[in-house]
């Protein structure tokens, strides 16, 4: 049985030029920065001409080894986060299957624990 972390944001108004320059900067920063090359990583659907309110769409699937499952969510999470921030107004839905991510305005979206090196490590992570 597989885990995914889906993510979307929705708004009225399309991506601005300046919107889509940053949003590819959040794909190449997190592409240079991600830990596994034979994980899925963060994955942005093609834009859909037919929801023109939907901003962004995509979704992760997690790793099936303990260990890495930690450190892939917070490197998604994090570029999240960072595609968040760069498109504050838009309305956001973060969920990883059926549990919802919360936003926390200082912290961003993270989950209990993922950033617990010696958990990582008890699960056999780097």
């Amino acid at each position: 049985m597989s885990v995914s972390l889906y993510y979307s944001a929705r708004r009225r108004a399309p991506l601005t030029a300046a919107e889509r320059a940053a949003v590819a900067d959040v794909e190449a920063a997190h592409r240079a920065s991600f830990p596994y090359e034979e994980e899925e990583s963060l994955h942005l659907y093609a834009d859909d001409a037919d929801d023109p309110g939907e901003l962004l769409d995509g979704s992760t699937k997690m790793p099936m080894h303990p260990g890495r499952l930690l450190p892939v969510v917070a490197a998604v999470l994090d570029s999240v986060t960072a595609l968040r921030r760069a498109l504050p107004d838009a309305e956001w839905r973060v969920h990883l299957d059926d549990l919802d991510v919360e936003w926390d305005e200082t912290e961003g979206y993270s989950l209990p624990g993922m950033r617990d090196a010696a958990l990582v490590a008890e699960l056999g992570g780097p």
